[in-house]
Formats: C-alpha cells, structure tokens, sequence
C-alpha cells in the first residue's frame, strides 16, 4: 500500500509518538491558541495596542516525548519550506478619528463585518485609530492607503500636496456637529481680537469664517487670533483656562464641552451651512489602481462593510450604536445625540445622488475659494484651478491637467445596485 510522502511521515511520527506515550504512560497537550481582545486606541495614546495579536501557549511533557515532538517540527517545518510558498494577502490600512460619523469603522472592524468583506475579495484591510491631524499627515505621507477626512481636508491636505486622491464614499454631512463655542456671553461681533482654540487648517477654520461671513463680519476675519489646537488637548485647554473664551471643535468634543460647563453656548453650528462640511473616505489613486487589481477588491470590500454598517445605524441596531459609541469612550445616549446633527447618507443610492448633484459642485466651489485665499492649497499656487477637482459627470472645476481630487461614485452605485 503506498501514500503520499507527507502523508507517510505524518503516519509515522503519529505511530512513534503513540508508542512513547504508552511507554510512558503519559499524555502530550496539544497547542492552544489564545487570542487577546485588544481595542486600537490613538496614534498617540499610550492605550493604543494592536487588535488580533496571538500568542501560542504549547504545553508539552519532557524527556522522550519531547525529542520525538521536536524532531516532528524539525521535518514539518523542512517539508513546508520545500512545498509550495503562499503569497500573502494585499493588506490596506485605513485611518480614521473620532467623530460621529466615522466611529461606525471602530465597530465594523470590531464586530467582524469588515473582516467578512475582506475576506470575500481576498484581502486584510486594517483599521486604526488617529488623531485628526496626524491622520491627516499618515495619508499624505503614504503611511496609510485610505483616510476618513472632511471635503476640506481632502483639498487643502493631499491634494495641495500633490498627492491624488480618490474620494469613494461620501458618508455623511454635519447638521449640527460642528460649532463655534464662547463663554462670558460673547456674541460674534465680539470675536475680533480674541484667542479661538481650534484645529487650524480644518474645517474648524472654514466654519468659524463662514459664521462670521453670514452675520455680516466677513471684514473682521482677519482679527481672529486663532491658536492651533489638537482635538485631543482642546476640551481640557479650553475648559481648564477660563481665559479663553471661544473654541471651535467638533462633536463628541462640542458635547463634552457644554456638559461640563453651563456658561459654554454655541453661537453658531454647521446647520446654518448644510451639505458644506462633507465627511468622505478618501483613498489615495495610486492605491486604487493597483495593477494587480487589489485596489479595486480593497474599494469594493470597504464599499460592502460601510453599507452593511450604515444600514445597522440607520435601523437603530442596538450593537451598531453601543459599537460605534465606544470607539469615543462615549455613552449610547451621547452617541445618539450626536447622530441626530448628522445628515448621514444611510443608503448608497443616496450617496451618490448626491455625489452627482449640482449642490456639491457649489459647495466644493466655496470651500476651495476658501482654502485659496488661505493660501491651503500649496506654496507656489497662484489660482485656485491648480488644485482641481473632477466630478462623476467627467466635469472639471479647474485645470483638467491639474486634476488631483476625484468624487467617484462608482462603488456606491455597484452598493445600491447590488453587486458588491
């Protein structure tokens, strides 16, 4: 009777490792793998650990057993470097921050809805944890493949570094989330010449100008005394100094804030601007066209997990919210509060709709003129079409050679189509 060689050897190490046993009168543990439960924290948090490290726990007895055992692995081990070797799976990172918005990709990968997708087109897709900025700067220095940011950032953070960019998903925009915030009953005409705490270059900056344009102060922007603050240190700088007046952040932030100190009101909130803060993944062209078509898989299983997710949040699934919540450290309730000054695109079909409206366009318009008179767009930019954006329809706001953000719906539609 033959059989293959591995089959063979298996057959007799089981055979001699059966008979030590017996010889011995003793039993040999089989290896136990243990997985440890970690959750990803900040970039810079001293919490932050690696979700799925494994750790092999092998109990084994001594003496003969071992040799035989060891002499097992020795040959195992020489047989697999002989055999075939297996290409490892095209791994994509994502970054995002905390915000109500893309809290849910805490809980897509936490509840194994991402590993799902990726395992259907045959790739790993990690996701980790950030602070707002220093996402920002992982993306551009192509430390990451893909990044949660806002149509702001998008242009004035990649795409004014030159690097092209490819906005996939358009989740979400704010209605309500962001806002401008003062204590001592200050009013926006009292804002020229005050210290503002806020994350400059974000979408903080273009909200607390375009409260001040609306309110007929669009000539006093200048006189703002703005102070660059991380997301992280601002609730603490602005609530543990009473001599700063006026801080311009972001919900979970926002509700901290007011929670903690009742002479803290918002004088002005993203609401008044609906469909101008837009809240994207973003993901570099580069990586989308990889020519062994692994961007394209990483596009469309991102694609399938978001929507799968969104459609759990939209239902009010109570392990989706509970999930997307503790990605903030935040109560169910808090989260719910915040979901509710979130217009979120809950279906694809809504997505790229809009995706395709003439409204983008004339968002997008006033938030590169804005980045523009900045001086956001790049050192040696002398017009605002160098930075150019290209739409769905093929249209251009722009120099067409100077493309370097794209709104592409094509995922979107294969979601709403079904053919993910």
């Amino acid at each position: 009777m033959t059989c293959g060689y591995l089959g063979c050897m298996r057959f007799f190490f089981a055979r001699e490792l059966g008979n030590r046993q017996q010889r011995q009168g003793k039993a040999i543990e089989s290896g136990v793998w243990e997985r440890e439960k970690r959750i990803p924290c900040g970039n810079d948090n001293p919490k932050r650990h690696w979700s799925g490290a494994r750790t092999l726990s092998l109990t084994r007895t001594v003496g003969q057993a071992a040799v035989g055992a060891a002499v097992w692995v020795v040959l195992a081990g020489a047989l697999i470097a002989a055999g075939p070797k297996m290409e490892a799976a095209p791994t994509f990172t994502v970054g995002w921050s905390v915000y109500a918005g893309w809290n849910p990709y805490f809980y897509m990968a936490r509840s194994g809805i991402l590993k799902r997708w990726a395992d259907k087109y045959g790739i790993v897709i990690k996701v980790e944890r950030f602070d707002y900025a220093a996402s920002l700067d992982a993306f551009v220095g192509k430390n990451i493949d893909a990044c949660t940011m806002t149509n702001m950032e998008a242009l004035d953070m990649p795409a004014a570094a030159g690097v092209d960019s490819t906005a996939m998903i358009v989740g979400d925009y704010s209605n309500g989330n962001d806002a401008v915030l003062v204590r001592n009953g200050l009013t926006l005409a009292q804002l020229p010449g005050k210290r503002v705490l806020l994350v400059q270059k974000t979408v903080s900056e273009y909200l607390l100008e375009r409260a001040m344009e609306l309110n007929g102060l669009g000539a006093q922007a200048g006189r703002l005394r703005l102070v660059n603050t991380s997301d992280s240190d601002l609730v603490g700088a602005f609530l543990g100094n009473r001599g700063n007046e006026v801080a311009v952040t972001w919900k979970p932030l926002v509700s901290e804030i007011l929670a903690q100190d009742r002479g803290v009101r918002a004088v002005f909130d993203s609401s008044r601007i609906p469909g101008e803060i837009l809240d994207l993944l973003v993901v570099r062209t580069e990586v989308l066209n990889r020519p062994d078509g692994s961007g394209v898989r990483f596009a469309k299983a991102i694609t399938g997990a978001w929507y799968e997710t969104v459609k759990q949040l939209a239902a009010g699934n109570a392990a989706a919210i509970a999930g997307s919540a503790a990605a903030s450290e935040d109560s169910v309730a808090s989260y719910k509060d915040q979901l509710k000054t979130t217009y979120l695109f809950s279906t694809p079909q809504m997505a790229a709709q809009y995706a395709e409206s003439a409204g983008l366009k004339q968002k997008m318009d006033l938030v590169r003129q804005f980045c523009f008179r900045h001086q956001l767009l790049g050192e040696g930019t002398h017009s605002v079409d160098e930075v150019a954006i290209r739409y769905p329809d093929g249209t251009v706001q722009g120099r067409k050679d100077r493309v370097r953000l794209r709104v592409d719906d094509t995922y979107m539609k294969l979601a709403a189509a079904g053919k993910l």
